[in-house]
């Protein structure tokens, strides 16, 4: 057989040029053409921007890729996403899917697989869906409320200008620096205080407590049972000498008690302030008691 002429040559490289490219895209897809998948249905009520060859992953692992997307005609209002996964991923009963997007806008399909060993989905069963809004979701959601709070911000950060343009923050602001530094100086002499006299206090309580140990244990080496019995001898001494003092037949007690002798001396009394007034009117009558005695005349010659 003589060799390929030059159109059977060209026809050739052809056709391993398209499949190349064939395969090429969808390798670029992620279908793989030489190996068999397996595929399921998840039925969704907004497919949130899914498109097809998006990317399928379960537990953050890529095991698959969106095959095909239709409109659920027999239930309107749902679209079934059409998955073909790795045939050796095994979908436990109960597993469910949720589409979430990312900061960029790419949305990826999640398989959250249920906690169900004994059960399992098989190839061509479909799976409930739903979608996870994320971050992006969140604050879209926030828009509204931040629209109803941006006339109240306008009127904070108006109230706030105004505030700040008082001249009275200047002048507080200086006194806070004045108060702050009164503090760092008073925190520098507490540490001064606790560094140098803290430790001669604790040395002079240490010494106060050394002396009323002392003190105590001189105190408990006092008889007190002695000292006790001579009070009570005293005690009775006393007593003895104030019963001797309300009786009559002693001398301090006739004084004491004998109303005679107080009326004697208030009259002796009275009889010297009446002879001393008298003595001070009429001193002449007294001349011939004086202690000096009279002169002599003198004699003539």
């Amino acid at each position: 057989m003589k060799g390929f002429n030059k159109e059977v040559k060209i026809g050739i490289a052809g056709v391993i040029a398209l499949f190349l490219l064939i395969y090429g895209i969808n390798y670029l897809k992620g279908v793989s053409l030489f190996k068999s998948n397996s595929v399921f249905y998840v039925q969704f009520e907004d497919i949130n921007g899914l498109s097809k060859s998006s990317p399928v992953f379960a537990d953050g692992f890529k095991v698959g890729i969106v095959s095909d997307l239709e409109y659920d005609y027999a239930h309107p209002g749902n679209v079934v996403a059409e998955i073909d996964v790795e045939p050796s991923l095994r979908i436990p009963k109960g597993s469910t899917a949720e589409l979430q997007s990312d900061l960029l806008g790419a949305v990826k399909l999640n398989l959250l697989l249920a906690n169900n060993p004994r059960e399992r989905l098989n190839a061509g069963d479909t799976i409930n869906g739903s979608v996870n809004a994320g971050a992006l979701g969140k604050a879209a959601a926030m828009i509204p409320t931040l629209e109803k709070m941006l006339p109240k911000l306008d009127s904070i950060m108006a109230s706030l200008n105004s505030l700040l343009a008082d001249p009275a923050i200047p002048a507080t602001l200086h006194n806070i620096e004045s108060l702050t530094a009164s503090l760092n100086n008073n925190s520098r002499q507490l540490e001064r205080m606790m560094r140098d006299d803290i430790p001669q206090l604790t040395g002079k309580l240490n010494q106060i407590s050394d002396n009323f140990v002392t003190v105590s244990g001189k105190l408990s080496e006092i008889d007190y049972a002695a000292t006790m019995s001579k009070v009570d001898e005293t005690l009775a001494n006393v007593q003895q000498i104030t019963a001797r003092l309300e009786r009559k037949d002693n001398t301090v007690g006739l004084l004491l008690n004998d109303p005679s002798l107080y009326n004697n001396l208030s009259q002796t009394a009275a009889n010297a302030a009446s002879l001393l007034e008298d003595f001070q009117n009429h001193p002449k009558r007294y001349v011939h008691f004086s202690v000096f005695g009279k002169k002599d005349k003198p004699q003539n010659p």
